[in-house]
C-alpha cells in the first residue's frame, strides 16, 4: 500500500497561519454584509455544469450555452455521454463545430466532465469494466482537446460504488495501484494535447478520502497534467473544504461547487441543493481559494434541472454567485 504522505513542518505553519488569515476574512465579511456593504471582489470565473439544464429532453446544447451567456455566467461546463452532442458518435469534426458555436454566443467552456467513470471504472475488477473505461477517457482526453479545452475531470478509481450494488468491491491496496496505472497510461496523451488530467475528491468512492492522499496521489506523476479538480459540496457530508484548499494548494487546476446541508440525512445525489441554500461556510471557502491563488472557474454542478421554468435556476444560481464573488 502507499505510503501516506506526511506534511512538514512548514505546512503546518503555513495552514496554521493561513486559519488566522480565513477567520478574519470571515469575520470582516461578516461585518460587511451586517453593513450593507459589497463582499469582497474575487477574481474568479463564474461557471455552471450542463446538468443543471434540462439536456437533451427540453433543450438543445445551442440553447444551454445560450441561456448560460443570458444568465451571466463566463463559461460552461459541459458532460461526456455514450449519447449526447460529446460522445463515442462525435469527433474532431463535430467538436470543432462546438467550439466555434460556443465562440460565436461567446462563452467558454470551462471543462469536460463525465458520469462514464462509474459503469465503467479505472479499476474495477471486471477486466472489460477497465478496458473499457481507458477507451472511453482517451476519447475524452481527445475531446477535450477539440473544444480547446484544458480542464478533464477524471475519477481515477472506486472501493466501492453504494449506487452499483452488484459491483465487486477493489480492495483499497489494489485500487490505488490500478488508479496510479491507469493514470499513467492516460497521462502521455494528455500531455501531447495539453489536457490536464483533473482528480476529482469523491468520498462515495472509498478513494482518496483525505487531503494527503490526494497530495500524494497527484504528485507521484510529477506532471503539470495531473492536477486537482476540487469539489466543494462532495466533502460536506464528513469534513469541510475551506481545510482542504490551503493544503491541495495549487494543485486545485478546477472546481466544482455543489451545495450540501449538514442538517439532513439524506446521502444520495438528492442531498445537494440550490447554492446558499446549505451549511457551506462559502466566506471560508472563497477566501481559502484566494489565499492560494486560485483564479480559474467556479462550477456550480447540479443533478436536478427545474420541472417548469427551468431558466429560473440558472439565473438564480449566475445571481447567487456574482454577490459570492463581490459583482454586486
Amino acid at each position: 500500500m502507499t505510503k501516506p504522505a506526511s506534511f512538514d513542518r512548514r505546512q503546518m505553519l503555513t495552514y496554521a497561519a493561513f486559519g488566522s488569515t480565513a477567520l478574519g476574512a470571515i469575520a470582516q465579511g461578516q461585518a460587511q454584509q451586517a453593513s450593507g456593504q459589497r463582499s469582497k471582489r474575487y477574481e474568479m470565473k463564474k461557471s455552471i455544469n450542463q446538468w443543471a439544464f434540462p439536456y437533451p429532453e427540453k433543450m438543445s446544447l445551442e440553447q444551454c450555452l445560450q441561456l448560460a451567456k443570458d444568465a451571466g455566467f463566463d463559461g460552461i461546463e459541459l458532460n461526456y455521454d455514450l449519447e449526447n452532442d460529446l460522445s463515442p458518435k462525435s469527433g474532431t469534426k463535430e467538436y470543432h463545430a462546438i467550439r466555434r458555436l460556443a465562440e460565436k454566443i461567446g462563452i467558454r467552456i470551462s471543462g469536460v466532465c463525465s458520469f462514464l467513470f462509474w459503469p465503467y471504472p479505472l479499476t474495477s475488477n471486471d477486466p472489460a469494466e477497465r478496458a473499457r473505461g481507458m477507451e472511453l477517457a482517451g476519447l475524452m482526453t481527445q475531446c477535450a482537446h477539440d473544444l480547446g479545452v484544458e480542464n478533464l475531470l477524471v475519477v481515477p478509481g472506486a472501493v466501492h460504488m453504494p449506487w452499483r450494488p452488484e459491483h465487486d468491491p477493489t480492495p483499497n491496496d489494489v485500487c490505488d495501484r490500478r488508479a496510479r496505472r491507469a493514470i499513467g497510461e492516460l497521462l502521455p496523451q494528455a500531455e501531447k494535447l495539453n489536457v490536464s488530467l483533473n482528480i476529482e475528491n469523491i468520498f462515495f468512492n472509498g478513494f482518496l478520502m483525505t487531503p494527503g492522499e490526494m497530495i500524494d496521489f497527484v504528485d507521484h506523476f510529477q506532471s503539470e497534467h495531473v492536477k486537482v479538480h476540487f469539489d466543494t459540496g462532495n466533502i460536506m457530508e464528513y469534513q469541510f473544504p475551506e481545510h482542504w484548499i490551503p493544503l491541495l494548494g495549487k494543485r486545485i487546476k478546477n472546481v466544482h461547487l455543489k451545495e450540501y446541508t449538514k442538517k439532513g440525512t439524506d446521502h444520495s445525489l438528492e442531498a445537494f441543493r440550490p447554492l446558499l441554500d446549505g451549511t457551506t461556510n462559502w466566506p471560508a471557502v472563497l477566501e481559502a481559494f484566494d489565499q492560494v491563488g486560485y483564479d480559474g472557474y467556479l462550477t456550480f454542478e447540479y443533478f436536478h434541472p427545474y420541472s417548469h421554468w427551468p431558466e429560473a435556476l440558472i439565473h438564480q444560481t449566475s445571481d447567487s454567485l456574482d454577490r459570492m464573488l463581490g459583482r454586486k
